[in-house]
């Protein structure tokens, strides 16, 4: 499936990487490229964290004030993260927010850990779900995304993904949604940078690692109608959200009632089972220094776009802390934190990863 654009989108360019753009509600494609090209997911892995998490409280299994226990395994991952000490307690609710907004794998792994009683477990339900799903090109082992050959998914299946969390989960959007955190005196802001500054945006999450690329899923809404962009393998956060900007922008303007649907979509016979590594072009010294000229001397990105504008005012920030669990705890087994003879990820040095998984 290597048609650039499926429907006419007035004034449309062809965008390098894989994407698709959808109509969330009826599920059609108004345009697509390389949509079942494996890839990597990068943080956009936890977006099936928090639909596993959905789907745990919704049969019962746990609440929204439930408590989120910091492991030592869980505080030792890479950045992004929060840095909680082990022992430490949040609910549900809270390690959602920080997750989709922060992107911290430590909170990931301690949900993963606290609803499935290991990340392996947990990983299990997440291939189950993906399987369950119709995501044939995906597979996880881990809930946070940070770089494992074995954790990968195409731009077709996260669009599954999205149109299920958006159309089972309504009253769960907000999440997707929030502008910024604030814990004590440290304000974390969204590094979706749609949030706030393209008209109507209301989700969803982002992701990088060096093998991935600049990832991004952004969901918007106009006069009722909800569109998503999955914007795979860009160069820098700016060309992300400049693509996914533009993508939502003209699919606005079509109607795509000739649309096929993203049921129908099949793969071409050039599709590799092999999930393209960026590292080359993403972390090489030349690349890194052409993202630093993207920021202006105070380090805000700087986006030039006819459809994202300049958030003119301080970020919407939601209180989070720790505390306040009062939840039942999950009924999910709970395994002893010994090492488990299954691949885990290679992480390169922390060095190497810093603000990597946002």
């Amino acid at each position: 499936m290597a048609a650039a654009i499926l429907l006419s989108l007035p004034g449309a360019v062809a965008l390098a990487g894989p994407h698709v753009l959808m109509d969330v509600d009826s599920g059609r494609v108004l345009a697509a490229e390389d949509a079942f090209k494996r890839w990597y997911p990068a943080s956009l892995t936890k977006l099936m964290t928090a639909y596993v998490a959905f789907r745990a409280v919704e049969a019962g299994e746990i609440q929204f004030d439930s408590p989120v226990r910091m492991s030592q395994s869980a505080a030792k991952e890479p950045p992004s993260k929060m840095g909680y000490p082990p022992g430490s307690v949040l609910t549900l609710d809270n390690a959602l927010k920080i997750i989709i907004v922060k992107s911290a794998n430590d909170v990931a792994t301690a949900i993963a850990e606290n609803v499935g009683g290991s990340e392996q477990t947990f990983a299990a339900r997440m291939n189950a779900e993906a399987q369950r799903l119709g995501m044939s090109g995906t597979h996880f082992v881990n809930a946070h995304g940070l770089h494992s050959t074995q954790q990968y998914t195409t731009a077709r299946d996260l669009a599954l993904l999205v149109r299920a969390i958006r159309t089972e989960f309504p009253q769960y959007a907000a999440y997707f949604s929030i502008e910024g955190l604030r814990d004590g005196e440290k304000v974390m802001r969204n590094y979706n940078f749609l949030i706030g500054r393209f008209e109507g945006a209301d989700g969803m999450k982002t992701g990088y690692v060096c093998a991935s690329g600049f990832n991004l899923v952004a969901t918007a809404t106009r006069d009722r109608r909800t569109l998503a962009a999955i914007v795979l393998g860009a160069q820098s956060q700016v060309d992300r959200a400049k693509k996914a900007a533009e993508l939502l922008a003209q699919g606005f303007k079509a109607q795509g009632f000739a649309a096929p649907a993203l049921a129908s979509l099949r793969p071409s016979t050039s599709d590799s089972s092999t999930a393209t590594d960026m590292r080359p072009e993403i972390c090489s010294q030349e690349a890194v220094a052409k993202r630093v000229k993207m920021r202006d001397d105070e380090g805000r990105l700087i986006v030039n776009s006819p459809y994202v504008r300049e958030m003119t005012r301080e970020p919407r920030l939601v209180a989070i802390s720790l505390g306040g669990a009062d939840g039942p705890e999950s009924k999910a087994p709970r395994y002893a934190n010994v090492p488990i003879p299954t691949p885990r990820p290679a992480y390169p040095p922390q060095s190497a990863v810093a603000g990597q998984g946002d």
